[in-house]
C-alpha cells in the first residue's frame, strides 16, 4: 500500500490556492478540468517535493472544486492534513505575517495548528528534534479550535 493524497473540497479555488501555494509554499504540479462532472481537480505538493511528486512518488494534496456552489460544514471532522516543517517558528512568524492565525501556536518548540480558507485543520511539526521554547510562542495561548 502506498500513501497517494488527500482530498478536500474547497468552496473558492483562488483562495484556496493563494493560501496553499503563496502563503504555505505548496506547489500546483497538475490540474484538470472535467466539463462533464463540472469540477477541477488542482494537485499541490509540499515544498521540496514537487519533482517526486510529478512523477508520483510523493504523496499530494487534492483541491476539489465543483463549479456548482456547495456549502461545505464540519471541515474539523474532516480531522486534519498534516506537514513537516524546517523550522516551525518561522513558518509561523510568516503565516501570521500573512494574516493567518495560529490556533495552537508551537509552546513546545514541535507542533502548532492552523486553518485553510475552508476551515480545514493543518497540523505542522518540527523536522527531527523539537526547537527550545521561546517567545512569543511559549506563553502564546491557542486561539479558536484546531
Amino acid at each position: 500500500m502506498e500513501y497517494l493524497h488527500t482530498m478536500v473540497r474547497v468552496s473558492d479555488l483562488d483562495a484556496s490556492l493563494d493560501f496553499y501555494c503563496n502563503t504555505l509554499g505548496m506547489v500546483e504540479t497538475r490540474r484538470t478540468d472535467s466539463e462533464k462532472g463540472r469540477f477541477t481537480l488542482v494537485f499541490l505538493a509540499a515544498p521540496g517535493d514537487e519533482h517526486t511528486a510529478r512523477d508520483r512518488k510523493s504523496p499530494l494534496l487534492e483541491l476539489t472544486y465543483n463549479w456548482d456552489p456547495e456549502d461545505y460544514t464540519g471541515g474539523r471532522n474532516f480531522g486534519h492534513l498534516a506537514y513537516r516543517v524546517d523550522n516551525i517558528y518561522a513558518l509561523c512568524q510568516h503565516l501570521m505575517d500573512q494574516g493567518v492565525t495560529i490556533n495552537r501556536p508551537p509552546r513546545d518548540g514541535y507542533m502548532a495548528f492552523i486553518r485553510s480558507p475552508d476551515n480545514i485543520s493543518i497540523e505542522l511539526l518540527q523536522k527531527g528534534d523539537p526547537l527550545p521554547p521561546q517567545e512569543p510562542w511559549a506563553s502564546m495561548a491557542n486561539t479558536g479550535t484546531w
